[in-house]
This record gives C-alpha cells, structure tokens and sequence, in this order.
C-alpha cells in the first residue's frame, strides 16, 4: 500500500507521517513535490506516485488572511481537493481529507452534527466547504473529517501563542464568547490511523464525519488550561482577561458556537478521540517535566 501525504510539514501532516507509517509505503510531499495551488503539479504528482490512499491535511488555513486573499484561499481549499478526488477515481486509489467546524455559522444550540446546513461565515469557510463538495462531487472513495481548534507541540497554533505571550506579557485577553473542542494534531493522526486500520483497502463507507476531542470550552477556558499545566510551578504567570469577541476585532468573522458532534465516527468506526484535557496535558507532558 503506497500512502501519499501531503502538507507534511504541517500540524497534521507531520504527525500523520509518524503514525500511518505503519500501513504501507509513505510518501511524504511538500509543496515541492506537490503544489496544491496548481492543478498540473498535483496531477502529475499522482499519476507519478499512484498511491493506493491519499492522505490530505494540507490547506489555506490563515483565517483572516483569506478574507483579502480569496483567490489562493480557493485554489489550495477548494480546487484541489476536486482535482485530488478525480485523480484518486481514475486511480482506483482512496481519499481522506481534512475540513473544518467554521463551514458552520456558530448559532446552533448544542452540537453540530454531520447534516446539520452550513453556513460559513468566512472566506475559510466557504473554501473548505467549497472543498468537500468538489470531492463528493468525484464520486470516488473517500473520507472528510470535519475538526476544529487544532494546536500542536510544535508550528504556529494557540498554544504555542499563548505560551509565548506568557513569557512576554504581564496580560493577556482572551476571547470567552466562542466555545469549541481544541483537539491536538497527535490525537487526529492517531484516530486515522485507528479507522484506516479497519480497511487498508479503502473499502470504508463512504462519507463525511467529525473528528474532535471530546467536550468544549472557550478559547479562555483553552488559555487557561494551557498556563495551568504549560508553565512549571515556579514561573509567573501573566494575568488572564476574559473578553468579547467585539473587543478583539478580527477579518474574518468566527462562530460562536464550533462544537462538532462525533457520535457517527464512533457509531461507524468505533474511533473516539480522547477530552481535550487529557490531550493538551499529552502533548505539554515534556514541557512541563
């Protein structure tokens, strides 16, 4: 089985290297070996590599930045998954794909299931789901995680802005109005490789699903935990200031509510991906030793 991962040098890219290694031969691309801005660079890459599985968490993902950059925003989240998923047809070959909680427009009570309508409230958004349309649209093999508040050990994500304004600031404000489930890079990678391993021939059912960790807080409630079991004992911590998101004007709007419902990819795969507590205390486990 030959599995091709793309955006390795992401969040989810690199961790997916780690864990899928396992199931076959990987081959990892970054942009250099496949541009995903450019339609002729991903079909040549395809049709060079022929994987069996292809594996996709690259995307556009500066938020605000696609407000004023709709153009690259669509290329990357919106074109080429189409192209990928037609390529993966031709070849016979499985798609798995990442997508995100802001195809929502946050105004639901309660969790968001998987057909819930969507409403984007962004450029992001609307690109993303641009993206999911264009692969079902392929009519090939493949699967769509759907996940939200991503954040690693490493690369730019909250925690590691959080953890460095500690070190540099007395304050910090953080947004209270808008909850969702932060779900560590390590835990989505794991919970791929634990559903690919139902079916290394791709013969899954089909479909979209959510991936989260479970339960929800706020970006305050995330800071907070962060500085909790981020900084060691001894180190001073900067006060933290609950705010509206009024008062932390950005360019793209956000949901208020990101919260993903992921019974179906338990029901479907028996795959449940750990409270997002324990995989923040995971992932900051060698920090604070």
């Amino acid at each position: 089985m030959t599995l091709l991962i793309t955006g390795v040098s992401g969040q989810i890219g690199w961790e997916l290297q780690r864990t899928l290694s396992g199931l076959g031969t990987v081959v990892a691309a970054d942009r250099s070996k496949l541009d995903l801005s450019r339609r002729d660079s991903i079909v040549q890459a395809m049709r060079d590599i022929r994987p069996t599985l292809v594996v996709n968490p690259a995307a556009y993902t500066a938020v605000d930045l696609a407000e004023s950059n709709e153009e690259a925003a669509t290329a990357v989240n919106a074109l080429a998954p189409g192209v990928l998923a037609e390529e993966a047809k031709r070849l016979g070959a499985g798609l798995v794909h990442f997508s995100t909680d802001y195809v929502f427009d946050g105004e639901k009570r309660g969790a968001y299931v998987e057909t819930d309508p969507t409403n984007p409230l962004n450029v992001y958004g609307r690109t993303k789901l641009a993206g999911e349309q264009a692969i079902a649209a392929a009519g090939g093999r493949f699967l769509i995680f759907r996940t939200s508040w991503i954040y690693a050990a490493r690369g730019k994500n909250f925690l590691q802005t959080i953890l460095r304004l500690a070190r540099e600031r007395p304050e910090i404000r953080v947004v209270d109005d808008q909850r969702g489930a932060p779900t560590g890079a390590r835990q989505i990678a794991e919970a791929v490789r634990d559903v690919l391993k139902k079916s290394t021939s791709c013969d899954w059912p089909s479909g979209l699903y959510h991936m989260t960790c479970a339960g929800d807080t706020t970006w305050f409630g995330f800071a907070q935990a962060i500085l909790q079991r981020g900084l060691a004992p001894d180190t001073p911590r900067p006060a933290l200031i609950p705010i509206a998101s009024a008062e932390y004007p950005t360019a793209a709007r956000r949901p208020k509510n990101s919260v993903l419902d992921n019974a179906k990819l338990a029901q479907t795969f028996g795959v449940r991906l750990p409270a997002w507590e324990a995989a923040l205390a995971h992932c900051l486990r060698p920090a604070a030793a």
